[in-house]
């Protein structure tokens, strides 16, 4: 139209004049909900010493386990569904089945629990993983909790170490409840069993998983969330699991860096993934349980501008799992190259991950870099966390590489894929054994 007006010797604005606007179509987009999905998993009862728990099964049953627990007021389709069902997650878990607890009472459309009912405790309710592996045959699984969840899991990998290969725990709390929590829990408590879903209960909910909600935060995932809180749980049933969470004993976990006392004291022996978001109201509480954790086998994890990690930044924290699964020996073969060229390939198709947030992807993979645990431990590359059983593992950065276009390469990737994410392996700052100097602190 330009082009024509400027070879007839009128302005462009004079053609302009003559378009009419005839028709305005409104697009509304899909309202995001927390309800379960067709086709999310297979759910089946699971009869426990403590009475009957909701399992969902997604995936090949043939593959290697990931077991799954939720947070407080949440259950395993609302916490987990989203995450798992982003395009990055989806290409990783082809590899895996998914395995998904729901505590009692918490699944969707439970019955409200009898008065009468005793519910289990924290350590009961880790007793309950168990009867889930002998229910399923399971022999070994990948533990992935939140929260609440993610306690559950500590305790059930302290009981049963040997059940238990890895564990990715996100805001995960190792001590018993202050007297300040005690005291919210409690009237929380009282009043989800005699008033419901109160205006108070609701605004710890939305505090408890999203922090201080401000003027910069996704307001349509607050609204959906709160909207959730409000119509879609079980007040009762939901003030029996916080009371039961409110409860709980510390985990009694030691960190020992004498190598002859470390086999004696009580610790998680396998590897940890520790995360939590910057604006979550459990980081100096994943600090703590981060203190406590075995420096060799453990990785604390803060991914910057999200208080609900998995909502907020699901590429970045795929990603992270994605490197701490390789880092035990699981699908080595799925590069970073593969999972972008599945996501151009999505976005180009029209399907887009589930999540709030498609930020992109850290990259951090060095096919090529190889190193043993022993140069792992000493290097504190602060990314991964190698396995202790001296068999050599795949490193994300070769640092130490000869090689000027690798060393360069890193660089760039280091830069562009860690500036909103701070890994550290159990940085040594914050640490009441070790010393404070800032310069061995391993950072990233």
């Amino acid at each position: 139209m330009e082009e024509a007006a400027l070879l007839g010797g009128c302005h462009p604005s004079e053609s302009m004049d003559e378009v009419e606007l005839k028709n305005i179509q409104l697009t509304i987009p899909s309202t995001r909900t927390l309800a379960r999905g067709e086709g999310l998993a297979l759910e089946e009862r699971v009869e426990t010493n403590f009475g009957s728990i909701l399992v969902g099964i997604q995936g090949d049953r043939s593959k290697p386990a990931i077991l799954t627990y939720h947070d407080l007021g949440l259950n395993y389709v609302s916490n987990f569904q989203a995450f798992f069902n982003y395009v990055d997650m989806r290409l990783l878990l082809q590899n895996f089945c998914i395995y998904h607890i729901s505590a009692p009472g918490q699944e969707e459309n439970a019955p409200t629990l009898p008065e009468t009912y005793v519910y289990p405790t924290t350590d009961e309710l880790a007793e309950q993983v168990l009867d889930v592996l002998i229910h399923f045959g399971l022999k070994r699984v990948v533990g992935f909790g939140v929260g609440a969840g993610a306690n559950i899991l500590c305790r059930f990998s302290l009981s049963h170490p040997e059940k238990m290969d890895a564990l990715c725990v996100v805001n995960c709390v190792s001590t018993q409840a202050g007297w300040i929590e005690w005291g919210y829990q409690k009237i929380n408590t009282r009043n989800l069993r005699s008033k419901g879903m109160t205006q108070g209960v609701l605004d710890y909910l939305m505090w408890h998983h999203f922090g201080k909600v401000t003027d910069e935060r996704n307001h349509d995932l607050v609204y959906v969330y709160r909207q959730y809180f409000e119509s879609n749980v079980n007040p009762v049933n939901l003030g029996m699991f916080i009371d039961s969470y409110a409860r709980r004993t510390d985990l009694n976990i030691v960190r020992e860096l004498d190598p002859m006392r470390k086999k004696d004291v009580r610790s998680l022996k396998m590897s940890v993934l520790n995360i939590t978001g910057a604006l979550s109201p459990h980081v100096d509480d994943t600090v703590t349980f981060n203190g406590r954790l075995d420096p060799v086998n453990s990785t604390w994890m803060k991914i910057q501008d999200c208080g609900l990690v998995m909502e907020e930044q699901p590429a970045k924290l795929s990603e992270a799992f994605r490197l701490f699964l390789q880092g035990q020996g699981y699908v080595p073969c799925l590069s970073s190259k593969k999972v972008s060229s599945n996501r151009k390939l999505s976005a180009d198709s029209g399907v887009s991950g589930a999540g709030s947030s498609a930020g992109s992807s850290i990259s951090l993979n060095n096919a090529n870099s190889i190193i043993s645990n022993k140069d792992a431990a000493s290097n504190s590359s602060g990314v991964i966390t190698p396995k202790g059983d001296g068999v050599p593992t795949a490193a994300l950065i070769n640092l130490n590489s000869s090689d000027p276009l690798s060393k360069n390469s890193d660089s760039r990737i280091l830069d562009k894929g860690l500036s909103d994410i701070r890994i550290t392996e159990n940085p040594i700052s914050e640490s009441p054994e070790l010393s404070n100097d800032a310069d061995n602190n391993p950072r990233c």
